[in-house]
């Protein structure tokens, strides 16, 4: 039980507790019945030997440790409940005055979730893109979809030019000498793809198909140590030529394309909402972050470090799962980028440090706006959560308790209110080039008047 709770430093509180005579000797007791199977005493069956007579011969509180392991985690999570504190982290500097049967006297400290304040959060400003369409970019768009529905043909009746594909057969040579890995076969080379090393594809041009010929380039110096900054003569043949047809713009073509556009006018309205939505979302999505990340900056208190290395721990550990799931282990990605365990730490900590800090202030705001979240609000959250993993409602609640998914339900109210209420501002619009030209002109035209005057 708690006997005393006192703050003793910044977001640290010592705790006094007591462990009854009653309840330390029924611990005793299971620490006994958990180890008297691997107690052998001269005299008694291995098992057998009673409580007392082990304790006679290994001493009084030769289970004392034991049982105080088993009391402790309960022990300690009745004290900080009733004294009414958050712990952020185990308990440390444990201290135990009194150990025996009568009971157990400690004292702990705790380390607690700060107190914080938060700058304005109401009227934040940020800058909120621009969501308008262009015809430029529905242009763009209806041009990506020719190009994935173009059809590659061979072409007999002219050379090779920019964006054919090329079928060349090649061989490099560094003075005279082939090297590895620069000979190919029926090599499908898109001209301007910059597949290969600047001035390959350009040499390319203008070759026709049959056309056997010498490509003259300089590896870059970055290149793989053997060849880098080295001169090279490729041999090459044109074996084919390739282009892309694309087919018309017409209504047949958004029939082709499209499911629910009959007419070109039609697919193009489509596009034009649905890159509007895309745009809309990621706006908003951008406004969100600078919001939240003015609020994270605007975090006033001490905060324990203790918090922001329980966050690099678990970010680490989320990394480490992804990278499970693509069949690598921490070790090995440590390995391939020259990483030891403290310096991945450190990458993290950045961020762990904002994402507390953020933590901190979106839950003081749900306090301050003493905001809530209904029974059927929980309810409707474990419904969503089950129409998205596929899996009944029962069992998400069995992986998720309750309490969790009410605070994921305030947070993101808070979140909400801080997004309603803030100002978004429009992006700074480019200058025109023609203005600054103006400008220039007219700044030249002062300088002669007052070139004129001084003469």
């Amino acid at each position: 039980m708690l006997k005393s709770a006192n703050k003793t430093e910044t977001n640290i509180y010592t705790l006094e507790v007591s462990i009854s005579g009653e309840d330390f000797k029924a611990a005793i007791l299971k620490a006994y019945n958990k180890q008297k199977g691997n107690i052998a005493i001269p005299g008694f069956r291995k098992g057998k030997v009673p409580l007392h007579m082990i304790e006679r011969y290994y001493g009084k509180g030769v289970f004392y440790e034991d049982a105080l392991d088993i009391l402790y985690p309960d022990v300690v999570s009745d004290a900080i409940k009733e004294a009414g504190i958050e712990a952020v982290a185990a308990p440390h500097d444990l201290d135990v005055s009194k150990i025996d049967e009568d009971g157990v006297e400690m004292s702990m400290k705790v380390t607690v979730k700060p107190e914080i304040e938060v700058s304005e959060y109401k009227g934040l400003k940020a800058v909120k893109a621009d969501t308008t369409v262009s015809a430029a970019e529905v242009k763009k768009q209806l041009q990506d979809l020719q190009e994935r529905n173009a059809r590659v043909i061979t072409v007999e009746d002219r050379a090779v030019k920019k964006d054919d594909i090329a079928v060349i057969d090649f061989e490099g040579f560094v003075d005279g000498v082939a090297f590895d890995g620069g000979k190919g076969e029926d090599f499908e080379l898109t001209i301007g793809s910059g597949q290969f090393i600047p001035g390959f594809e350009d040499q390319i041009i203008g070759h026709n198909t049959g056309d056997e010929f010498d490509v003259n380039v300089k590896f870059p110096k970055e290149y793989t140590p053997e060849l880098a900054d080295k001169d090279a003569v490729f041999k090459v043949k044109v074996k084919e030529i390739k282009a892309k047809e694309l087919p018309e713009l017409d209504d047949e073509f958004a029939k082709d394309v499209s499911e629910d556009a009959d007419t070109l006018a039609a697919l193009k309205k489509s596009i034009k909402a649905e890159l509007g939505e895309g745009k809309k979302a990621q706006a908003d999505k951008d406004f969100e972050s600078a919001l939240l990340e003015q609020l994270a900056d605007g975090v006033k208190g001490e905060i324990p470090e203790v918090m922001y290395d329980n966050k690099v721990e678990d970010d680490i550990n989320n990394f480490s799962q992804r990278l499970a799931s693509q069949g690598m282990d921490i070790d090995t990605y440590l390995k391939y980028t020259g990483m030891d365990m403290n310096k991945l730490k450190e990458s993290f900590r950045d961020g762990a440090v904002k994402q507390v800090k953020l933590m901190l202030a979106i839950e003081k705001i749900a306090k301050l706006e003493n905001i809530e979240a209904s029974d059927e609000e929980v309810e409707n959250k474990y419904k969503e959560m089950a129409d998205l993993y596929k899996i009944e409602v029962e069992k998400i609640k069995g992986f998720v308790p309750a309490e969790d998914v009410k605070t994921d339900i305030i947070n993101g109210k808070a979140v909400q209110l801080v997004v309603d209420n803030a100002v978004a501002e429009a992006p700074e619009k480019p200058a025109k080039k023609t203005a600054a030209k103006k400008t220039t002109k007219k700044s030249e035209a002062a300088e002669a008047k007052k070139e004129e005057s001084a003469e």
